[in-house]
């Protein structure tokens, strides 16, 4: 796989950095961002959103992808996330078949607020995701 430049890479880490600054997390403190580069071009933002029932919280990765199919766009390159942890954080499972569904091979570019950062695909840290190819219905293909 042939990564995005490392210019587009700082850009998206930026952009996941400003996401962040919105992140409502009253209960963890834990703020995400995400920014996702689809392949026209167009970034979209996206941070977490608590609620007192964890349930129905929301990752920034799944707001970010949320925004981008609300605007029509469904062809995505590229994911920046960016944490404040000690070490670049990883998407949690859900986002991870979130992704899948729209860009199983997605570049990830995992970041921390001390500029550590991790690259790889989606498809390294979701192997064996779940699609519509599980599906008997011929009408799901």
């Amino acid at each position: 796989m042939v990564f995005i430049d490392e210019e587009l890479t700082r850009r998206l880490l930026e952009e996941a950095k400003e996401a962040r600054l919105k992140a409502y997390a009253p209960y963890s403190g834990y703020q995400v961002g995400a920014a996702l580069i689809t392949k026209s071009g167009r970034i979209f933002g996206g941070c977490n959103i608590e609620n007192a029932s964890y349930g129905a919280t929301i990752c920034a990765e799944r707001v970010a992808v949320a925004r981008a199919i609300a605007e029509g766009e469904k062809d995505f390159v590229a994911l920046a996330v960016v944490a404040d942890s000690p070490e670049p954080g990883s998407p949690c499972g859900i986002c991870r078949q979130f992704l899948a569904e729209f860009a199983p091979r997605l570049q990830l570019i995992l970041g921390n607020l001390d500029g550590k950062v991790r690259r790889g695909s989606l498809d390294e840290y979701l192997p064996y995701a779940f699609n519509k190819d599980y599906f008997c219905a011929e009408e799901a293909k």
